[in-house]
């Protein structure tokens, strides 16, 4: 399935214009008065009014905690924060009994790879023997926890590796993926080369080995239309500060037979049903895997968040993230000393790119194009195996979101292009 390309009609020039008026962030200057460009997305995106006013409303009149309590301010909450599960489920395609929320993504990851070396866990639990492949595209957050998971469990942990132009290399995925394999865990797209990975065809493949997928949705789900269930997955994390929403929240999606079958990892308050001095029983997912007080302010805001996408259209987001992909690729290549790391073409790629400037650290790059009021995002990135990969220690990169205008790129590109002559290496 390719989601870059879809037939939907991008976003035009006055519908952008429109979008961008509901992020009052975007109206202010930086920089001796220089109107902000914000090109940090796939770090953390901007918030539109609607949101920050879904979660100023919830706090004002119905604000209480939630499963918790008879009164009617109790009940407003609960109602709402429930709502919120189900109209997210539905956004990423899972049903509603299928969504855990969590602080981020991160945690969503690190409790899968901590469950599964529980032997609570059954036929999914890690033994020594068993297999765990990831791929060298990876964030750290979906590399470090099974790094830790095949410590705790005697499993072996293998990679799938990237081609010189930051494609995966599947020329021996015969190979890589076998009766051994008992996780397949992958990003869907890279939070540094743009990459987007080919989902269906992993999971399909991990699937007739009797391997679970693991999906880092974190950089499709706010750009591209993404139904879970449809993809073939079994479960997968997303961050809601990347797709509009406040921070602090996230959420991991999982068939709810999987759910089922893991054990819980935090333990304490709302996720308990009978407790003794001796024992504990657990609730049923999701509610299991949520202990303490839940993120409630923070997923009426992500509900608004995904309300705002869906009024857009994901699908006309991701035709549009096409053409700005292209539009900094063309932009780049017109630079010298300029090269992307990466693909070259906006193909089966996000609009997020990441380069390095000859003869200039990362970090300085990212000083002078602060001081034009460029945002970037500079540094290795949370994927310092991607950077090794292709020589480098760090990269400077550019990511855009449905609120950029060609405008913003264009100037982007004119700051970029006095970077190597501000110090002297031109």
């Amino acid at each position: 399935m390719t989601l870059t390309h879809t037939e939907a009609q991008p976003l035009a020039a006055a519908e952008v214009e429109a979008i961008r008026a509901d992020f009052p962030i975007l109206h202010r200057t930086v920089a001796d008065g220089a109107q902000l460009v914000y090109l940090d997305s796939g770090a953390t995106s901007q918030r539109p009014k609607q949101v920050l006013q879904a979660e100023y409303d919830f706090a004002t009149t119905s604000y209480a905690a939630v499963h918790r309590g008879a009164h009617t301010l109790a009940g407003e909450a609960t109602d709402a924060f429930e709502d919120a599960r189900e109209r997210v489920a539905g956004f990423v395609g899972v049903p509603t009994e299928g969504l855990v929320w969590l602080r981020n993504a991160t945690e969503g990851l690190n409790l899968l790879a901590f469950a599964l070396t529980d032997p609570e866990a059954g036929r999914y639990a890690l033994r020594p023997g068993d297999e765990i492949l990831v791929t060298e595209l990876e964030h750290h957050a979906n590399l470090v926890p099974w790094q830790r998971a095949a410590a705790r469990s005697g499993a072996t942990l293998r990679w799938i590796p990237l081609t010189d132009d930051g494609r995966l290399d599947l020329s021996d995925i015969d190979e890589l993926i076998s009766s051994r394999t008992k996780v397949l865990a992958f990003a869907h797209a890279s939070n540094v080369l743009g990459t987007v990975t080919p989902v269906a065809e992993l999971a399909a493949r991990a699937r007739a080995v009797g391997a679970l997928t693991v999906l880092d949705a974190c950089q499709s789900v706010p750009h591209l239309p993404v139904n879970l269930t449809e993809l073939g997955v079994d479960a997968a994390v997303f961050s809601g500060h990347k797709m509009l929403g406040p921070t602090g929240i996230g959420g991991l999606a999982a068939r709810p037979e999987l759910l089922e079958a893991l054990p819980p990892v935090f333990t304490g308050g709302s996720m308990v049903e009978r407790v003794t001095m001796q024992s504990t029983t657990f609730r049923e997912p999701p509610q299991r895997f949520e202990a303490g007080t839940p993120p409630v302010a923070q997923a009426v805001a992500l509900r608004a968040a995904v309300d705002y996408l869906s009024n857009v259209g994901m699908e006309r987001i991701a035709a549009r993230e096409h053409q700005l992909a292209q539009l900094m690729l063309d932009g780049l290549a017109g630079v010298e000393g300029v090269r992307v790391i990466g693909p070259a073409d906006a193909a089966d790629r996000t609009a997020t790119v990441a380069f390095e400037v000859e003869g200039v650290h990362p970090h300085d790059v990212g000083q002078v194009l602060d001081a034009a009021g460029v945002a970037v995002r500079v540094g290795h990135h949370c994927a310092q195996p991607v950077h090794r990969r292709f020589g480098v220690n760090a990269s400077t990169r550019a990511s855009a979101y449905l609120y950029t205008t060609d405008a913003d790129v264009e100037r982007f590109v004119q700051a970029l292009g006095t970077v190597r002559g501000f110090f002297g290496r031109s």
